[in-house]
């Protein structure tokens, strides 16, 4: 992966794909085989975490939070018994 300014960024992506397009074909068709296989298993547990945190962004503690941090305040979160 790389990070380039915008000006450049169409120049780098063919420099990018020529090279690939130069290279060991059936060795860069196994590597994205592989790398697709593990974003295809990522996928569920990374949906699951978008999720759970979005979930927090909904109670108790977010309300706190931003109330502290308008107040310049220490937080004073919920225990566990209050949420």
């Amino acid at each position: 992966s790389l990070a380039v300014e915008e000006a450049e960024l169409d120049d780098r992506a063919v420099e990018v794909a020529s090279r690939l397009a130069e290279g060991a074909q059936s060795a860069i068709r196994w590597t994205r085989y592989a790398l697709n296989n593990w974003l295809r298993m990522a996928g569920p547990s990374f949906d699951a975490s978008l999720a759970m945190e979005f979930m927090g962004f909904s109670g108790p503690e977010v309300r706190e939070g931003l109330a502290s941090h308008l107040e310049k305040r220490r937080p004073e979160f919920p225990t566990g018994s209050e949420v």
